[in-house]
C-alpha cells in the first residue's frame, strides 16, 4: 500500500478543521440538508393531526369558523387550534358570538396571535405567563415586549393563545421557533403551545435547556438550538389528515345520520384539529410539520463530529493507494464515491432523521482525487496512453 501523500494529509486536516470551527460553514451545510429532505420520501408513519383548509384567499368570516367548530364538534375533538389570527371588526359582532357560541364547546380551543418588539406605549401591557424551569443562555432567543394582533376579547376569555411569529432573522423553511422570550420569560410558540394541550402537559412540568432540548414529562426530549428553533422536515405535514371545510361539514352531516362517512374521523377525539388557510404563513404548513414532528418523535440530528474526523482521516490515508490509477478512473471514482455516500445519505436521514453532513465529505474525496490526479505517479502506476491513429492505407 502506498504512503498517503504529505499534501493530501494537510490540505484534507486544514479543510476539516476549517469546516469545524467555522459558524459560516457549517451553515452552509444546510444546502446539502435541503436536499437530502427534499429528495428523501417520508416516513410512513402517520401523524395524529387533521388539517382543515378553511377558505381561501380572502378574510374568512366569523360564520366560516363556526361552520367549522360546528363540524369538528361532531366528532368531540379535545384539541382545536385555528392558526389564522381572528381579527373581525365591529362589523361582524353578530356573526362573531355566534362563533363564540360554538367556541364555548370546545374542550381545549388554540387559537394564533402574533407578538410585536415595539408595541403601542399607551396600550397595556398583558401578561403571559412562562416556562419555570429554564436554564442555558437566553441572549440568542427572539424577545417581543407586547402583542401585536390577537383575538378580540371575548374570545381570549375561552381560548389559549399560541404565537404564530416568524422572525426572518431565525426562521425559514426548514427552522421554526419554540421558544420567545417576552419580558424576561421564556414562552412557547403555536406550535409547542399545541403539542402541551394535546399532551395535558402544564408549563411547571417543562424543563427546557436552551440550546439542548425540551424536555416533557414523558421523557420526550425537543432538541433546538440557542435561538429555540427546531429542525423541521416540511414533507412530515404529509403525515397528517389534510381535509377540506366542505368535506368535513359532509362528514359531519353522514356521521349525524348515522351514514358511512366521506372522510374517517372517528379519530379525531385522539388528535389535534389544525385549521389553516392558504395564504396565513410564508412558509406552508410549517407549524404543521412542526406539530406533526414532535408527534412523531422525527427530530433531525445532525451526526456526530466523530463521523467527520473518521472521514477525514479515511481520505487521507487512501490517498496513496489512489494515485496507482489513471486520471479517468480516478473521475469515474469519484463520481460513484459521490453517488453512493449521497444516496446513504438519502436513505439514513429518512429512515431514521439523522442528517449527514455532506460539503466536508464530498469535499475530502474529490480533493483526494485531484491531489491524486495532478501529483506525480509512483513507478508502476496505471498511466493514460495516447494511442495514435494508424497511417490511411494507400
Amino acid at each position: 500500500m502506498e504512503r498517503p501523500s504529505i499534501w493530501v494529509l494537510v490540505v484534507v486536516l486544514l479543510l476539516g478543521v476549517l469546516f469545524l470551527r467555522e459558524p459560516r460553514l457549517q451553515r452552509s451545510e444546510e444546502v446539502f440538508l435541503r436536499w437530502l429532505l427534499t429528495n428523501s420520501p417520508p416516513a410512513s408513519a402517520s401523524a395524529p393531526l387533521t388539517m382543515v383548509e378553511v377558505g381561501g384567499d380572502r378574510i374568512i368570516s366569523p360564520l366560516e369558523f363556526a361552520l367549522f367548530l360546528q363540524g369538528v364538534l361532531e366528532f368531540k375533538p379535545t384539541v382545536v387550534a385555528i392558526e389564522p389570527v381572528l381579527q373581525w371588526g365591529d362589523a361582524n359582532k353578530d356573526q362573531e358570538q355566534i362563533f363564540i357560541d360554538q367556541a364555548m364547546r370546545v374542550p381545549k380551543l388554540l387559537l394564533g396571535a402574533e407578538l410585536t418588539a415595539t408595541p403601542d406605549p399607551d396600550a397595556p401591557v398583558p401578561e403571559i405567563s412562562g416556562f419555570m424551569h429554564v436554564t442555558g443562555q437566553r441572549g440568542n432567543l427572539v424577545e417581543f415586549s407586547g402583542i401585536e394582533r390577537q383575538p378580540s376579547e371575548d374570545v381570549r376569555l375561552i381560548s389559549t393563545l399560541g404565537f404564530v411569529n416568524l422572525p426572518n432573522e431565525i426562521a425559514d423553511d426548514i427552522h421554526v421557533p419554540l421558544l420567545f422570550q417576552y419580558r424576561g420569560e421564556v414562552i412557547p410558540s403555536f406550535a409547542l403551545q399545541a403539542v402541551l394541550l394535546w399532551l395535558r402537559v402544564p408549563a411547571s412540568e417543562v424543563k427546557i435547556d436552551v440550546g439542548s432540548s425540551i424536555s416533557l414529562p414523558s421523557g420526550t426530549r425537543i432538541p433546538i438550538r440557542s435561538d429555540g428553533t427546531m429542525l423541521v422536515n416540511p414533507g412530515v405535514a404529509k403525515r397528517a389528515r389534510h381535509v377540506t371545510l366542505d368535506e368535513l361539514l359532509l362528514a359531519a352531516q353522514q356521521h349525524d345520520t348515522g351514514a358511512p362517512t366521506s372522510v374517517r374521523l372517528d379519530d379525531v377525539p385522539s388528535q389535534i384539529v389544525l385549521a389553516v388557510t392558504p395564504t396565513n404563513s410564508p412558509v406552508p404548513d410549517v407549524f404543521a410539520a412542526t406539530i406533526a414532528a414532535i408527534q412523531t418523535k422525527a427530530f433531525i440530528r445532525r451526526v456526530s463530529w466523530i463521523f467527520d474526523c473518521l472521514v477525514l482521516v479515511a481520505a487521507a490515508a487512501v490517498s496513496g493507494t489512489l494515485r496507482r490509477f489513471s486520471r479517468v478512473d480516478l473521475v469515474l471514482g469519484g463520481i460513484a464515491s459521490t453517488a453512493a455516500y449521497c444516496l446513504l445519505a438519502l436513505a439514513i436521514i429518512s429512515r431514521w432523521s439523522i442528517w449527514l453532513p455532506g460539503w466536508l465529505p464530498l469535499g475530502a474525496i474529490w480533493i483526494s482525487v485531484l491531489f491524486a490526479a495532478i501529483l506525480p505517479k509512483p513507478k508502476g502506476a496505471a498511466r493514460t496512453v495516447a494511442i495514435a491513429p494508424p497511417p490511411p492505407t494507400p
